[in-house]
């Protein structure tokens, strides 16, 4: 069975613009319902897909953080040549990690990370997660669990050399979030197991923004826009949105 392949979105709403960020091993449906609730208040959002994600995972192996950097920074600039000069940015997990990385590198009206980790985990543990996610993969293709396995050992052979750079870049931004002066709403989910969950308050109490809130989703788990709060969550990040001086 062939995957359908997830594509990049632009959904026009108005003259202010959301940039919607992903996830490690994630795609533009993890932020999708927020854009299509985005947009039916008049934000145009615009999310990427990183190089590498949303396709099968060997090509994830040959890809690391300064492509996917990349890729924000050329979804920003895209939507600037579209005549947005007023835009926020909201990212999940490693999408939020890039988003506060916008914060302090481009002017951006308004930062809301979303379950993102700011403490590094070793590579063999991070290695371990690319292995379920190629594993998944494989399932929805509609593999065989022998063609699955054997597709495994071949993929294990591939080293995945990002891991380190994937580690300094959370380095990087966590001891540069104290220039980040945009105001940012803090988003973490109380039930996230994939991160250490005091990311949350480092990134709250370390931004030097004097317009800065945080707010715990009791029932959530970490993929935060897919999960049961998901309403609230779309609602409480218009209100945010709807606060910024634009």
């Amino acid at each position: 069975m062939k995957i359908v392949q997830p594509k990049p979105f632009t959904f026009e709403g108005g003259e202010r613009a959301v940039l919607l960020l992903h996830g490690f091993t994630g795609n533009s449906a993890d932020v999708r319902m927020l854009g299509r609730f985005l947009e039916t208040k008049g934000y145009t959002c615009h999310a990427p897909i990183y190089k590498g994600h949303g396709v099968p995972p060997e090509e994830l192996v040959h890809t690391g953080p300064e492509d996917w950097w990349q890729d924000v920074m050329n979804a920003y600039q895209f939507l600037r040549d579209r005549g947005h000069e007023n835009i926020a940015v909201a990212g999940l997990s490693l999408g939020g990690v890039f988003s506060l990385k916008l914060g302090y590198t481009v002017p951006i009206k308004g930062i809301v990370p979303m379950c993102a980790p700011m403490y590094i985990k070793s590579e063999e543990v991070m290695y371990q997660g690319i292995l379920e996610y190629a594993r998944e993969y494989k399932k929805r293709e509609g593999k065989t669990t022998e063609q699955i396995e054997e597709e495994m050992i071949t993929f294990q052979e591939t080293p995945m050399k990002t891991l380190k750079a994937l580690q300094n870049l959370i380095s990087d931004v966590r001891h540069s979030i104290d220039m980040i002066y945009a105001p940012t709403f803090v988003v973490q989910a109380r039930h996230d197991h994939m991160i250490n969950t005091d990311s949350a308050n480092i990134i709250y109490n370390e931004v030097e923004s004097t317009n800065k809130q945080i707010k715990w989703y009791e029932e959530s788990g970490h993929v935060i826009t897919l999960d049961k709060e998901r309403d609230q969550i779309h609602e409480d990040v218009y209100q945010f949105l709807e606060t910024l001086d634009w």
